[in-house]
């Protein structure tokens, strides 16, 4: 019985954090229409799966168990964010098709930021959907760790999948950065993997400070995008 109350719990933080996100995206008119939002929540859902999958295929104990979990975990997300950037670019930034890739640093900027904000915005929801399930799972397999993944998951995933998405966005562009974005998403998802066995209120609270701070600067990085433009 605890198990399932907590698990309604991570639901409803979920959901409430998603409805949050929503209202922002609406009323600080983002291009990101309602349609393009729950194709960001049902990715995010879909991702849980090949997540599982990899999670059977490769295991291993301690702190390198928990770090692999969270790059594999990120790994999964990758082929819905390329979707949905393919889908971002055909649907709302159609004039970027016909920007040469081979233009200067500074018009490629201009041409391309707001794309990469936008999917790095939908990618934050991606990560609210993959929480669900993972909740469930997690609730049912770890009973101990619930409580503070209740309180923090949704945060740390929307964190870790934005920066996924952005560095999916910007591959093509800027590869360095690409993959400079994504290890930190997984160094982050580590640490708070870490963060979660150990045991004691200080590991409750850092973890829980960990995923706030993690999604607020996600969330500075996405607005100072979309004002670039």
């Amino acid at each position: 019985m605890p198990g399932i109350i907590i698990l309604l719990f991570l639901i409803l933080i979920s959901s409430v954090l998603a409805v949050a996100v929503f209202l922002w995206f609406k009323f600080a008119r983002y291009p990101i229409p309602v349609w393009l939002f729950f194709c960001s929540l049902l990715a995010g859902a879909t991702s849980f799966f090949p997540a599982l999958l990899l999670h059977g295929l490769i295991s291993a104990e301690g702190n390198l168990g928990v770090i692999i979990r969270a790059l594999t975990e990120e790994i999964s997300r990758i082929p819905l964010l390329i979707i949905l950037f393919f889908i971002i670019r055909k649907n709302l930034f159609k004039e970027s098709k016909s920007i040469n890739v081979s233009s200067s640093e500074s018009e490629s900027d201009t041409a391309y930021n707001h794309i990469f904000s936008v999917l790095a915005a939908s990618a934050l929801v991606v990560g609210l959907g993959f929480t669900v399930l993972e909740g469930a799972v997690y609730s049912a397999a770890n009973p101990d760790i619930t409580l503070t993944r209740a309180c923090t998951a949704a945060f740390i995933h929307a964190a870790c999948a934005s920066r996924v998405g952005y560095s999916v966005a910007v591959f093509r562009y800027r590869p360095i950065s690409s993959f400079a974005q994504f290890l930190f998403a997984v160094l982050i998802h580590g640490v708070y993997n870490i963060m979660l066995l150990l045991p004691g209120s200080f590991s409750f609270i850092a973890a829980i400070l960990l995923a706030l701070s993690a999604f607020f600067s996600s969330v500075v990085k996405i607005r100072s995008g979309m004002k670039k433009v």
